[in-house]
């Protein structure tokens, strides 16, 4: 039990410790017979002082921090409220309405101006207000103007899927054509800020320009229409006629405008079906099946007859809005004329044939000679080979008979001179097997390491002996090629680079090519012109010799005929001064391949697969232009052609119809370029699939193309390789 109440304030408990130290005191001057105990009494007494003392300071130093955090906290909540003050005074002052909902939904602060154009529901908001209420709120609010065949909760259930996002803006539609404009943003805290602006002034003022400008686009149309040689009539997608152009009018005789305005294709069709023939197993069922399509109506051309007097070519094609346009043109002169030639031919044809003939024969006789010409090659070079084997097995028996250094150094030239000469004939004969197309591929799967590892043993003494490094990088691939003929290949285009490499090195190496291999073979001589690249494949022409280079130049002439017979694609890359590259590309091997002779040709891809693909062809070279549309055209597809690079941006803004390809001439004249049109088309309108067409064959153009991911096509134009590209994309 304690003597002092630890309840009683810290006064009250002093002044009882200091009674019961003076009371001790007194019985201790009393009681001598008992100091002893009244000391320790006192010693405890004296204790229990301090400890009151020091426990006092502990408590008022206590009561000083409280009243410090209280002042603190007092300051603290006083500064909030100014600052929810300034915040409120601050949203205030915004133009628009604004409102503020926690990471738990609910609205904590919005100012006067939030759904004031939505006055039904102003009352009903509140803080605490969940932002899911809130939309519904809006959405039965009889001020907002929902679109036709949507429901309030269907109006709420896409305003909540857009809450999902972090930043969105939408424009929101109210009643008497007003608009409202609304700006969500997600904050760091989770919480959401919402922004209403009254755009109607905008809106109204884009709808009014908008109109403005439809109206006058349609004046633009019908003045541009009415120019057109053909007849032009258009459709909407419910069938109703909704232009035309005079030469219509004058091509089928139509009534007043008033009239037909607004008619359906199968009252108008119905109306003129009694002056109209068709031709070519066409009939008027087919086109009325056609136009009652909704959607996919591929385009259609015949020809009709009106009146027995006049002949019509039709063409009919669906618009993007899934309407379509019909155009009539009036093509009697030219079938007049053509029954005119018809009956020329009849009278030219026994000619034509006589000297068909004549031809035939010429072609014939030029055959057999060339035939014979190959022949002759074979059997000379067949007959000079075995004296040439007879005389260098001579030479060789007399090498050891020969005593003298000089004199086997000597019969050690003619030996090689006589190698030289076999050479040379082999590869006259294997020109003259290709020549002939006697050559017989035994196309099989070829391990490239079965080719690269004796070329590698056989070939490093030669360039060892020149001073130069041979690499010859095996591979574990296989392709499909002849054995013989590849080694072939191989070996001309690595002596070739020995010979005409003064110093450096020669590297051999197989890289992937997507689904094929392409071998390469680098070099470090002294590079090739551009005007020789094409020289150096042609027999019996060399460049100007270096580092003792010799031969009559057919080595790269079989390499490169024996490439093309099977099928394998070469090429060249050369830099004078800096080296040259030969590089073959050949198909991977997949599993065991049977074997075949020689090529076997595929029917062309883009067979049948250009029809209703649209081009556009920029060409400033106008014989080459209308060649190429020719050649597309002919294939099923239509070319939308410009000669510069502002018609073509014109001719695609007036037409509002994107390309499915783009064919772009490089050189568009000053300060242009088909890079240049690309970004401008494909900023404006959409990226589209694109070649790049030029004479330029330098490297810098093709890096820009590879960058831009274009493919480079090289005049003059190959047209399998141009129609490949269409029939791709």
């Amino acid at each position: 039990m304690s003597i002092v109440n630890p309840n009683d304030p810290i006064e009250r408990q002093n002044e009882k410790l200091l009674l019961i130290a003076q009371s001790l005191m007194r019985r201790v001057e009393q009681k001598n017979a008992q100091s002893g105990l009244a000391y320790q009494q006192f010693e405890r007494a004296a204790l229990l002082e301090t400890q009151v003392r020091q426990r006092t300071k502990e408590l008022e130093r206590t009561l000083d921090l409280l009243q410090e955090s209280n002042a603190q906290l007092e300051q603290a909540n006083t500064e909030t409220e100014r600052a929810r003050s300034n915040i409120a005074e601050a949203i205030e002052t915004i133009d628009e309405g604004f409102a503020l909902f926690d990471p738990d939904e609910r609205l904590v602060l919005f100012n006067s101006r939030f759904c004031k154009d939505i006055a039904d529901i102003r009352d009903q908001l509140r803080e605490g207000l969940t932002f899911h209420n809130y939309v519904g709120l809006v959405s039965r609010s009889t001020h907002l103007a929902i679109p036709d065949k949507q429901t309030p909760d269907d109006w709420a259930a896409r305003r909540l899927s857009r809450h999902s996002r972090d930043h969105v803006v939408f424009n929101v539609q109210l009643m008497w054509n007003r608009w409202l404009q609304i700006s969500e943003h997600r904050t760091a805290r989770g919480g959401t800020v919402i922004l209403q602006t009254d755009v109607t002034d905008m809106m109204r003022s884009e709808r009014q320009q908008r109109d403005k400008m439809l109206n006058q686009q349609a004046r633009i149309l019908q003045a541009t229409l009415d120019h057109l040689n053909q007849g032009v009539c258009i459709f909407d997608r419910d069938g109703m006629l909704v232009g035309w152009n005079k030469t219509m009018n004058r091509s089928l005789a139509l009534p007043p405008q008033g009239a037909i305005e607004g008619m359906a294709f199968s009252d108008l069709l119905g109306m003129l079906e009694k002056d109209l023939t068709f031709h070519d197993g066409f009939d008027r069922d087919r086109l009325a099946t056609w136009a009652a399509r909704r959607s996919q109506r591929k385009p259609i051309a015949f020809e009709i007859t009106r009146q027995d007097r006049q002949t019509l070519s039709v063409f009919a094609q669906e618009m993007p809005d899934r309407g379509f346009v019909i155009s009539f043109t009036d093509v009697t002169a030219e079938r007049e004329a053509a029954q005119a030639l018809a009956a020329m031919n009849e009278t030219l044809e026994q000619g034509v044939i006589a000297r068909t003939e004549e031809l035939g024969e010429a072609l014939a006789e030029a055959e057999r000679a060339n035939a014979s010409k190959s022949r002759f090659v074979a059997a000379a070079s067949h007959d000079l080979l075995q004296p040439l084997s007879a005389a260098k097995l001579f030479l060789s028996s007399l090498s050891d008979r020969l005593p003298d250094d000089d004199t086997r150094a000597v019969l050690g030239k003619a030996e090689n001179a006589l190698l030289g000469v076999e050479n040379i004939i082999e590869a006259l004969l294997d020109i003259s097997r290709l020549d002939a197309r006697r050559a017989v591929f035994d196309v099989q799967d070829v391990p490239l390491s079965a080719i690269l590892r004796p070329l590698r043993d056989e070939l490093t003494p030669m360039a060892t002996a020149k001073g130069l490094e041979l690499s010859i990088v095996d591979s574990s691939l296989s392709v499909v090629s002849d054995p013989g003929y590849l080694r072939r290949i191989v070996q001309n285009i690595i002596i070739n680079a020995i010979k005409y490499t003064v110093n450096g090195r020669v590297i051999v190496g197989v890289r992937r090519n997507g689904g094929s291999v392409r071998l390469e073979v680098w070099d470090t001589g002294p590079g090739i012109a551009e005007g020789a690249r094409e020289t150096i494949f042609k027999e019996f022409e060399r460049l100007e010799p270096h580092g003792g280079a010799d031969g009559l130049g057919l080595g790269l002439a079989i390499v490169e005929r024996a490439a093309k017979g099977l099928g394998h694609e070469l090429s060249l890359w050369s830099e004078v001064g800096q080296g040259s590259c030969f590089s073959l590309n050949m198909e991977i091997a997949q599993g065991q391949t049977k074997k075949r002779a020689g090529r076997t040709h595929d029917v062309p891809i883009w067979r049948n697969a250009l029809e209703g693909m649209i081009v556009l062809l920029v060409e400033n070279d106008k014989p080459l232009a209308h060649a190429m549309t020719l050649m597309i055209e002919n294939q099923g597809a239509e070319v939308l052609l410009a000669h510069d690079a502002q018609a073509a941006v014109d001719l695609l803004r007036e037409i509002q119809l994107v390309p499915d390809v783009l064919l772009l001439d490089y050189q568009l004249g000053p300060g242009a370029s088909g890079l240049g049109l690309y970004e401008e088309i494909t900023e404006r309108f959409a990226a589209v699939p694109t070649a790049i067409i030029s004479a330029d064959r330098g490297r810098e153009l093709k890096q820009s193309c590879n960058k831009a991911g274009l493919r480079l096509m090289t005049k003059p134009i190959d047209e399998e390789k141009l129609l490949a590209f269409l029939a791709s994309h």
